[in-house]
């Protein structure tokens, strides 16, 4: 990845981003945006504004950094990510947390929407990454090597903080939701899975798939910071789901559930 592009994208946020650091940064998924509670803005900017970002084109990604006060703590929130599949490469991806990590941030939530695999689940309920299936392969540390994002051969033994999934269950608990432990297997997309790739995918332990979240959380995890993952089964995964996938099923389950994601993300703001 070329250092220029995050030079470009950095030098273009304003000193007020970078004079405290944050105490929590979150990505948000499909539809998790809506249930972000701020108080206190400091600033928002479009991602249209940010070089090298660009505007979001998927639905459910209103793509706005915001930064904000919640609960005595500052937030660095990026409403809305940009995905490999829409064809701008691994910069674009990872541009939000290279600038989490230039702004000094070491907590990062990440949120998404995905498929059921596990019979267990149904839509409406999370599931708490533990861990990740990679099934794309590549990832965005592949290339010449940058010390700033780490070691050359990052371990990836525990990328998902056991002590933010712990807090991330006992809110569940507490507040009466439906939530499991989970392995997120990441397909880069756009096209939703076949039936047998689901069956695959589930004889590798795989509990829910979807098209993000993997490549943020390893570079992040690479730069050193302590990662969440907390995932929304929109919908069952191909062959599983009696009917045909489409976006906009899980854009309305994001939308049902919006109440119960919303107290997910504040709790978890509140207590970390």
């Amino acid at each position: 990845m070329d250092r220029r592009f995050f030079d470009k994208a950095a030098g273009y946020l304003p000193d007020s981003c970078f004079e405290k650091v944050p105490d929590l940064g979150i990505l948000l998924g499909s539809g998790w945006s809506d249930a972000l509670k701020c108080d206190n803005v400091i600033l928002r900017i479009p991602y249209a504004d940010i070089p090298g970002l660009g505007g979001a084109t998927v639905a459910g990604h209103p793509g706005e950094f915001v930064l904000f006060e919640r609960h005595g703590k500052r937030i660095a929130a990026w409403c809305g990510r940009r995905h490999f599949y829409e064809g701008a490469g691994w910069e674009t991806v990872v541009l939000p947390v290279e600038i989490l990590r230039r702004m000094g941030c070491s907590k990062l939530l990440l949120t998404n929407a995905s498929g059921g695999i596990n019979p267990a689940l149904r839509p409406g309920d999370f599931v708490i990454v533990r861990d990740h299936i990679n099934l794309f392969g590549l990832n965005p540390l592949i290339g010449p090597h940058n010390p700033e994002w780490g070691e050359r051969f990052p371990d990836m033994s525990e990328v998902y903080v056991r002590h933010f999934a712990e807090l991330l269950h006992s809110i569940a608990n507490r507040r009466g939701f439906r939530a499991m432990d989970g392995v997120y297997a990441y397909s880069c997309g756009p096209c939703y899975e076949t039936p047998a790739e689901i069956q695959a995918y589930k004889a590798q332990g795989a509990d829910v798939v979807g098209m993000s979240t993997v490549p943020e959380a390893t570079f992040a995890r690479a730069c050193g910071m302590k990662v969440a993952g907390i995932s929304l089964v929109s919908n069952l995964a191909s062959g599983i789901s009696r009917r045909p996938l489409g976006h906009a099923e899980v854009i309305a389950a994001a939308d049902a559930a919006k109440g119960t994601m919303s107290v997910m993300i504040d709790d978890f703001i509140a207590l970390v």
